[in-house]
């Protein structure tokens, strides 16, 4: 007994661990468990059944009861590794967060160029990949659309990211550029190199409009009034009827031009002047580098402004309004600025929407398209511009793929559409962010000034990840 002495503290270390672990083991079980029945409940209504037409046109439902269970199934395995990781992390010591490495700080120096590149030349390797400009056609309105959000997720970036005004009302602001073209264009015959600007100053009109009365306003009642501020704005779309023909909305909005240069088929058309075959993907090509170059206007003047004394007072102001004030920054000025020169952005990609449709109605601008440019902002990082676009990337592109994933129908029945479950998506990539990257895809950025070196700050001491 006596030789077995100096090992009963290591047995009981290890039987005490082992404890510890079948606690957290049955812990999370059970947390599990309660999960995947809260599912069940929500599904009964939501993915048990599904309304079907038969040939007599009666309605009936149709059980899927193996999708239920497929989801309630990933509820309950992601539950138990999230509850199980959270215990152990608990149990484990704490750790100092380490500043971003040097090598993490030159990928992000590689993937911009990288990002750039790849947008130049998209158009080229979808008609190579395609066999031709014919065949390249969705995959240059896929660029254009995702393009679109990502200057639209710049663009309310400086109010959120930088400024932190929580900013639930910013399609308002794409609304209004999309209808001062449309009703510029249709009355007046202007062109949309006039308009554009316009379309962009009157959205900023409307952003200083919006900022004087929410300027005592901070967090969520800030984001209740500019919620309410684009539904007004909406609801004045579809009843201001003399003006903006109500629901029906405006259509035969005139095409863009190259500098003048119609995209037809004419004599004096763009074909023609450059002595090439028509085609219309000529003007698609032609809308996909327009919007990247206003989104790559959007990037540069965010970077500029953000190094300028108006950019680093949205910073002090989105880190603490109340020291802002004692340091004698201008508070008002800066909330305006940053809801003009936001609302400004969004005006120039609303015009740009509303002259490549060439129709604009209210129900293009509803509350989910808030939503969806947010949920790309928060999803990317405040106040990063590279996590900002990709993250529109994902949200923007990642359900056009959810089309051509066949075998999903193979899993879930021939009756599987994966572009139903986009919201639902949505949602699950929001919470998983919230768990593992609360701060963003990307949560580092470079410092707005520095004084003689640039060094890391952590995370713990700002609001939007590192310094």
């Amino acid at each position: 007994m006596a030789l077995n002495t100096p090992h009963a503290p290591a047995i009981a270390t290890a039987e005490a661990t082992s404890s510890a672990t079948g606690a957290q083991i049955a812990a999370a079980l059970r947390e599990a468990g309660i999960a995947a029945l809260l599912t069940l409940g929500l599904s009964i209504p939501i993915l048990a059944f599904k309304t079907e037409q038969n040939q007599a046109n009666a309605l009936y439902l149709q059980p899927r009861w193996g999708v239920v269970a497929v989801a309630c199934a990933l509820i309950f395995a992601l539950r138990f590794v999230l509850c199980l990781r959270a215990a152990r992390r608990a149990a484990a010591p704490p750790r100092l967060k380490a500043p971003a490495s040097p090598a993490l700080q030159k990928l992000f120096g590689i993937a911009v160029p990288l990002f750039l590149g790849v947008a130049v030349a998209y158009p080229v390797l979808a008609t190579l990949a395609s066999g031709g400009l014919g065949g390249a056609r969705y995959w240059v309105d896929l660029g254009i659309l995702i393009l679109t959000y990502v200057m639209l997720g710049w663009g309310l970036n400086i109010v959120v990211g930088l400024a932190g005004l929580l900013d639930l009302g910013y399609v308002a602001f794409y609304a209004v550029g999309a209808y001062s073209y449309a009703l510029l264009s249709t009355t007046f015959g202007w062109s949309f190199w006039l308009c554009l600007p316009l379309a962009g100053i009157l959205a900023a009109f409307w952003g200083i409009i919006l900022g004087f009365p929410v300027l005592r306003l901070r967090g969520d009642y800030l984001a209740i009034v500019t919620l309410a501020f684009g539904e007004i704005i909406r609801l004045v779309l579809i009843n201001w009827v003399d003006l903006t023909n109500g629901g029906a909305g405006i259509s035969s909005i005139p095409r863009v031009t190259f500098f003048g240069v119609p995209f037809d088929s004419s004599e004096g058309g763009f074909a023609s002047l450059f002595g090439i075959p028509f085609s219309p993907m000529h003007r698609m090509i032609f809308l996909y580098y327009l919007i990247l170059m206003l989104a790559l206007i959007t990037n540069l003047v965010t970077i500029r402004l953000r190094r300028l004394p108006v950019g680093r007072a949205w910073e002090a102001l989105r880190e603490d309004e109340i020291a802002c004030r004692s340091l004698g920054i201008n508070t008002r000025n800066t909330k305006l600025t940053a809801f003009a020169i936001g609302a400004m952005f969004g005006g120039f990609a609303g015009s740009f929407f509303a002259v490549r449709q060439g129709f604009v109605s209210p129900e293009s601008f509803n509350f989910l398209e808030s939503a969806i440019i947010l949920s790309i902002v928060v999803l990317g990082g405040m106040g990063s511009q590279v996590g900002v676009a990709i993250a529109a990337v994902l949200m923007v592109g990642a359900p056009e793929l959810l089309r051509n994933l066949d075998f999903l129908k193979q899993v879930f029945g021939a009756g599987f559409d994966p572009n139903e479950y986009r919201l639902l998506i949505f949602g699950l990539a929001m919470v998983a962010m919230m768990v593992w990257r609360p701060r963003g895809l990307v949560g580092h950025r470079e410092p707005s000034i520095v004084l003689t070196e640039r060094k890391a700050i952590s995370g713990s001491l700002v609001k939007e990840g590192h310094g």
